[in-house]
């Protein structure tokens, strides 16, 4: 009995410092657990992504019938392959060349209504279906819009997103960021260029028979061809502004009548520069900033 009275102080203390023990470590999991949904919160909330624009290379095949099987695709013919070889002075004549031009090339607002022969653009959209594509699928559509209404209800579809964009999706951080470029939801180059030319992916292929197509790292491919475009458009004397308007792929979907396996990525008003074009006086990275030789 003695003995129990003493131990019983003690195996008091004990429990005390147990329970204690497991209430802080309760609070710090709960903590944790908190931080965590914060950050995923934070890192869900994206608001330069389009939720239009999700690369779905791996889509869900409720039917699996309805899909195409790559054994029922022909043998693909492998033919001869011979590019023209320069001697090392040409090729170092040719890297300069073609450097010049292309840091000639800048994002222009202010463009020319001077019509532009419609040959030159199919051409450069020609090039741009040069690039390479997952598999060779080639999931890019080139829509070229040059009838004025049409042009404008594009403008008014863009204008509308864009204002939403700017006073409440894009932030304070992207707007100030954007400031000393002048740019804002206006856009009147959608009205005032010959040409719009807006490149969907294609998440997937539609076959004459039916069946559909896994388009592989789609949106990659046809990012791809829009830089090749870009360079095209440059080669011709050719200005333009890559615009990636969010929210605006579904709506400007249903008024240029595209599939629904089709998403807009970006949008292009091509054309010359206004006599009166101005554009930032901003400068290029050096090679050694972003260059690494190993």
């Amino acid at each position: 009995m003695a003995l129990l009275s003493v131990l019983t102080p003690v195996l008091a203390a004990v429990l005390c410092m147990v329970i204690g023990f497991m209430f802080v470590k309760s609070r710090q999991t709960e903590t944790t657990s908190k931080d965590e949904t914060k950050r995923d919160s934070k890192a869900a909330f994206r608001p330069w992504v389009d939720q239009d624009l999700q690369d779905d290379t791996e889509i869900t095949r409720e039917d699996d019938g309805e899909w195409v099987d790559s054994t029922e695709e022909e043998d693909l013919q492998h033919v001869p392959y011979s590019p023209p070889r320069y001697p090392e002075e040409k090729m170092l004549q040719r890297s300069q060349e073609f450097y010049t031009l292309m840091n000639q090339r800048r994002s222009v607002r202010f463009i020319s209504p001077e019509p532009v022969p419609r040959e030159v653009i199919d051409n450069v959209i020609r090039t741009a279906g040069t690039a390479p594509s997952g598999a060779h699928t080639e999931p890019w559509t080139f829509v070229v819009v040059s009838d004025p209404e049409t042009k404008h209800q594009v403008r008014l579809i863009v204008e509308e997103e864009e204002e939403v964009n700017y006073r409440q999706r894009m932030g304070d951080k992207w707007v100030n960021d954007l400031a000393k470029l002048r740019t804002n939801w206006i856009k009147e180059y959608l009205d005032e260029a010959p040409y719009l030319i807006l490149i969907f992916k294609q998440t997937y292929g539609n076959l004459p028979n039916g069946k559909k197509k896994t388009h592989y790292y789609n949106e990659i491919s046809v990012s791809i061809s829009c830089g090749i475009l870009l360079a095209a458009l440059q080669n011709v004397g050719l200005v333009t502004v890559t615009s990636t308007p969010l929210n605006c792929g579904p709506q400007l979907r249903l008024l240029l009548k595209r599939p629904a396996n089709e998403k807009l990525l970006m949008l292009l008003p091509v054309g010359y520069p206004a006599s009166d074009a101005t554009v930032p006086d901003l400068k290029r990275k050096p090679l050694d900033d972003i260059i690494v030789h190993m």
